[in-house]
């Protein structure tokens, strides 16, 4: 091999089948939607703790997207060995939240659209999702769900208990009921009239109730 072979290669004459004015705006538009869609994560995230590294894991994810599609659709050969090399790879993280995974999704799809050439598709369907993610994330049609963990000494103190809080509350339900002897420990989720809690102190004074405690609940709730 001499060196004019080496200058005659496939492989650097596939250098510039990407303009350099390509790359830099598909490259910037894709940190710009992905900054975007991590802004929107940021919002409208209602788990128990908050990663920041998640988020930034979507502004990278966006890039890498579109610069692995930039690569794909200058050559059909590079596509296909493409295919074959992310087919072997395997991700074991877990998502704890089911919203991530649309956030996964969406950071994805911005990315290959954006990398096709579909540059007002993948920035209205982004200003899109992040509305729709907005109005009905953030959006509340009921008041907060709290759990009660009351133990009580006997029945008679259990039913007073349920009628106090049924009283004080806009909706109560027992979620589940333990009984031994001489205790009787109730979980209930509640709906609060308003944000004032000092009900479960007036609650645990009661005669009969060993103790009271009141727990906000991010969990599944009762319609």
């Amino acid at each position: 091999m001499t060196f004019n072979d080496i200058f005659k290669s496939s492989f650097l004459s596939n250098v510039n089948s990407v303009s350099i004015l390509d790359m830099v705006l598909a490259m910037v538009l894709a940190f710009a939607l992905g900054l975007f869609i991590f802004f929107i994560y940021k919002k409208t995230y209602t788990g128990v703790m908050y990663s920041s590294g998640f988020g930034v894991t979507l502004i990278a994810l966006t890039m890498i997207t579109t610069l692995v599609i930039l690569a794909v659709t200058s050559n059909v050969v590079l596509s296909l060995g493409m295919v074959g090399a992310l087919s072997i790879v395997r991700f074991r993280t877990a998502i704890k939240e089911p919203l991530d995974i649309a956030f996964l999704f969406w950071s994805i799809a911005a990315g290959i659209v954006l990398a096709a050439g579909l540059v007002p598709l993948a920035v209205f369907g982004s200003v899109l999702i992040g509305l729709i993610q907005l109005v009905f994330t953030n959006h509340k049609t009921h008041t907060n769900p709290y759990i009660v963990v009351l133990s009580c000494r006997d029945h008679d103190c259990e039913t007073k208990a349920v009628e106090y809080l049924k009283a004080h509350t806009v909706r109560s339900i027992v979620k589940s009921k333990t009984a031994a002897k001489g205790r009787v420990e109730l979980n209930m989720e509640i709906r609060l009239k308003e944000d004032n809690t000092d009900f479960i102190n007036e609650l645990a004074d009661m005669e009969g109730i060993e103790s009271a405690v009141l727990v906000s609940y991010n969990g599944e709730y009762m319609g």
